[in-house]
């Protein structure tokens, strides 16, 4: 039975409630542009996700930077193309004779190794003989094989001294031969025997473009151009290398107008008078008509890259027509004397190395070797392409009185000294029996010395 009280409660009035009234907020922020923005209720959170999230940095923090040395103009292409001749790490090498004039030109020396001595080392240096892509870096001291070819090369050079006839030479034959260590072979040879040996190490430099040059005074039909700092550095090249025979020989001839020179100044002080690039050229032209006059000791001027030489260059005269390769006086100079129209009197020697490496094909050189190559070995001579519209004459006209060498493999008794030194220097930990010798000597192109190389030796460079 319901109590009193809740009867009570269910029969109490109803009072009304008032409708509860916000009061206006004004916006009293002086900044604010909106007053409804002002009076915007804080947003509710009703999990994480609606948690504030951190901003993302869009800066860095400040790293501790070192200052790094940059390399110096040049520094680099001088690391790039550093060369390394001992490695005191590789075995000295005992019982091998040292190198001397008569050796290179005796049957008796074939197929041996002989050591370079330092004097010469120093001097082939100078002349950058040395390659990058040779292996000297491997041996405690640089040494070369004797091969046949050598032989035959160096007897044709004492035959020149001994005739006074200019021995032009052209050197050929498969990639990775030996055709730039013949070329060190014949300016070792040469200093030996006090020759004076001009050397270009890349006939590449001449014609790439890269190298600065100027016309030359009084020359046209076609006009002459000179390449001044190629020319100063070939000039001071010349004199760090035969030093010795330029200080005994004296000038004939007055240079007086070009030069300060006084009377009785030596060779070897017409080279150094050329202190600035301009006077490059006329000094060393001045030096190679000196060697040139009869009572003079032999020379011998190489260059490597033949190809190069003989084609249109990359530079271009004022009215920015091509120039030919022989139209730059250094080069003109080579191909005179190779040409036989610049005589020696003295006897000497112009040999060039063609490169299978760093080369393009040339029609008109490899017509004219070709031809020369068969005629020296009693063969039928090539006849030119008729369809063929890329021969020069000029080419043919620098090279016909040259004498083709085909450099190919060593014979396996030349490959077996070889490897022998190869092994006593700790290089080669087979047992050096025949199996082993034939196994490098064919896997290397039947002798191919560069591929001998790479099968044996590859490993252990760096």
């Amino acid at each position: 039975m319901a109590s009193a009280n809740a009867l009570r409660s269910l029969i109490r009035p109803v009072i009304p409630v008032a409708p509860r009234i916000h009061p206006v907020v004004l916006a009293r922020a002086p900044f604010t542009t909106s007053s409804v923005l002002a009076a915007a209720p804080p947003p509710t959170i009703k999990s994480r996700r609606d948690l504030p999230k951190k901003t993302k940095k869009t800066y860095k923090k400040k790293a501790n930077i070192v200052a790094v040395k940059k390399p110096n103009p040049g520094e680099r292409k001088a690391f790039r193309k550093r060369i390394q001749l001992s490695n005191n790490s590789a075995l000295p090498v005992q019982g091998l004779d040292e190198l001397s004039a008569e050796a290179l030109a005796n049957h008796e020396g074939k197929g041996k190794m002989f050591a370079i001595p330092d004097q010469v080392v120093d001097q082939l240096r100078a002349l950058e003989a040395f390659k990058t892509t040779q292996t000297w870096n491997l041996f405690r001291r640089p040494h070369f094989l004797v091969r046949e070819e050598t032989v035959e090369m160096m007897r044709k050079l004492q035959d020149s001294k001994t005739n006074k006839e200019a021995f032009k030479c052209v050197l050929t034959g498969s990639r990775l031969s030996g055709k730039s260590m013949a070329l060190l072979q014949a300016m070792s040879h040469a200093l030996l025997d006090g020759w004076v040996v001009f050397h270009i190490p890349e006939g590449q430099d001449l014609t790439n473009g890269n190298t600065e040059y100027s016309p030359v005074a009084d020359t046209a039909d076609p006009m002459q151009f000179a390449q001044p700092v190629y020319c100063l550095k070939l000039l001071q090249n010349i004199y760090k290398a035969n030093k010795p025979v330029l200080e005994k020989l004296q000038l004939q001839n007055d240079w007086s107008k070009m030069t300060n020179l006084k009377q009785g100044a030596t060779l070897a002080d017409l080279a150094l008078s050329a202190k600035e690039s301009e006077y490059a050229w006329p000094t060393l032209n001045a030096l190679w008509t000196e060697l040139t006059l009869p009572g003079r000791p032999p020379v011998l001027f190489t260059l490597d890259g033949l190809a190069h030489i003989n084609k249109i260059s990359e530079y271009r005269d004022p009215s920015f027509n091509e120039v030919h390769a022989h139209d730059l006086v250094l080069v003109r100079m080579f191909v005179d004397a190779l040409s036989g129209k610049t005589k020696l009197p003295n006897g000497g020697a112009i040999i060039a190395a063609t490169s299978e490496n760093n080369s393009h094909h040339h029609p008109s050189q490899e017509l004219v070797l070709s031809q020369l190559e068969a005629g020296q070995a009693g063969k039928e001579v090539p006849k030119p392409d008729p369809y063929e519209r890329k021969y020069d004459e000029r080419v043919y006209d620098a090279l016909k009185n040259s004498f083709v060498m085909r450099l190919e493999g060593v014979s396996k008794e030349e490959g077996r000294a070889l490897m022998e030194y190869w092994g006593a220097s700790g290089l080669v930990r087979d047992v050096l029996n025949s199996r082993t010798v034939s196994e490098k000597w064919a896997l290397g192109g039947h002798g191919n010395i560069g591929e001998m190389e790479r099968v044996a030796l590859m490993t252990m460079r760096m």
